[in-house]
C-alpha cells in the first residue's frame, strides 16, 4: 500500500494507510484514521472521532464519539509491560467530545471525561474529570475546557 492511500471503510468512515486496524474493531460513522496509525484488537472507536498520524491505540481502548486524538499519541493497556498476558492490562476510556494533543502519553486503566483535554507532550496518570484541561508530566489541571475554548 502506498504511503497515502485512501482506505474506505463502512459509514462514511475512512483510514489511510499504510496504518493497522486490528481485529474486532467497532469504527462508527464518519471517523477517520490518519497515516501509520495504530489501532489495536477489541478497540471501540465512536461515531465523528479523528485520530491523527502516527497514533497508538491500545488494545481493549474505547473512543466515544467526537474525540479527537493529535499525532502520535499513544494510549497503553499494560502497566508492567511486557506482562504477555492480557488479563492483567488495564483498559483506557475516553469520553465524548475529549482531546487528546499530539505526543501525550495516557497510561493504562485512565478515564478521560467527557469534553475533558489532555495538552501536547502530557503524560496522564490518573483520571480527568470532565471538561477539565491537564498538561505536563506528570499532567496536571491547568483551566476548565470553557477557558480553553475561550483562547482558541
Amino acid at each position: 500500500m502506498e504511503g497515502g492511500e485512501r482506505i474506505d471503510l463502512a459509514s462514511g468512515s475512512v483510514a489511510w494507510g499504510p496504518c493497522h486496524i486490528g481485529t474486532n474493531v467497532v469504527i462508527g460513522a464518519d471517523v477517520s484514521i490518519g497515516c501509520l496509525a495504530h489501532v489495536g484488537r477489541d478497540v471501540s472507536i465512536g461515531e465523528g472521532s479523528r485520530i491523527q498520524g502516527g497514533a497508538y491505540i491500545a488494545d481493549g481502548t474505547t473512543v466515544k464519539e467526537g474525540v479527537f486524538i493529535g499525532p502520535n499519541a499513544t494510549i497503553l493497556n499494560d502497566k508492567y509491560p511486557p506482562s504477555r498476558d492480557s488479563n492483567k492490562w488495564e483498559f483506557v476510556t475516553i469520553e465524548e467530545g475529549a482531546v487528546i494533543g499530539g505526543g501525550a502519553t495516557i497510561l493504562p486503566g485512565i478515564r478521560i471525561g467527557t469534553q475533558a483535554v489532555v495538552a501536547a507532550g502530557a503524560v496522564l496518570t490518573k483520571d480527568i474529570p470532565a471538561g477539565e484541561v491537564w498538561v505536563g508530566n506528570p499532567a496536571m489541571f491547568h483551566m476548565h475546557r470553557s477557558e480553553y475554548e475561550g483562547a482558541r
